[in-house]
């Protein structure tokens, strides 16, 4: 009987498994008996899931998130300005941010009139508009 080297490890894992249950070494983890909180990433390129996770484990947003995060961060200190320069040096700042965004990536950040996301910053900075004139 021919056993690969990938059979005889999955042996062995589940053996050491097995052995760990018996002992009670699982008995008190954080979360027993709740189901899994499992991420969608069905939106992420296969070959970038396994650094998307790492950097989620390591607390740090991907780099395209954190644009989005830095986006939505201009658009509400934008709502909260009353100087009409400050307004404007924002308002570049903002145009700066969503330049970049599209240049960097091979996936830039979308807004195309269908992504609800467009929808949102147009809506924010139609209102900022108003507030300014």
């Amino acid at each position: 009987m021919d056993i690969s080297p990938f059979q005889a490890i999955s042996y062995i894992a589940e053996q050491r498994i097995s052995e760990a249950m018996a002992e009670g070494a699982f008995d008190n983890l954080p979360g027993k008996g709740r189901p899994l909180e499992l991420e969608d990433m069905s939106n992420v390129p296969e070959e970038l899931r396994m650094a998307y996770t790492i950097l989620r484990n390591a607390g740090c947003l991907a780099p395209e998130l954190q644009e989005r995060k830095d986006i939505n961060r201009m658009l509400d200190l934008l709502e909260g300005m009353e100087d009409e320069k400050e307004r404007v040096k924002g308002m570049e700042k903002l145009r700066f941010l969503l330049d970049r965004s599209r240049m960097r990536y091979k996936r830039p950040i979308q807004l195309e009139e269908d992504d609800p996301y467009y929808a949102e910053v147009i809506a924010r900075m139609g209102h900022l508009e108003k507030h300014t004139k």
